[in-house]
């Protein structure tokens, strides 16, 4: 066990492996809601541009 702060961050000699591995979950688990919504806006933005080229479309063809 860890006798002291510095003992606990030091990670026994591992610090650099074992705080990286937390630090990149951390930021993919931060970014993950971010790029599901900016993907979730464009594919809106695609299906609301679809059937408004389909109304016109129709409009055009009667």
């Amino acid at each position: 066990m860890w006798n002291s702060p510095s003992e606990f961050f030091a990670m026994g000699g591992y610090a650099l492996y074992v705080w990286s591995s937390f630090g990149a979950c951390a930021l993919v688990l931060l970014l993950e809601p971010i790029v599901i919504r900016i993907r979730n806006n464009a594919v809106i933005r695609r299906l609301k541009q679809q059937l408004i080229a389909e109304r016109f479309d129709k409009e055009s063809s009667q």
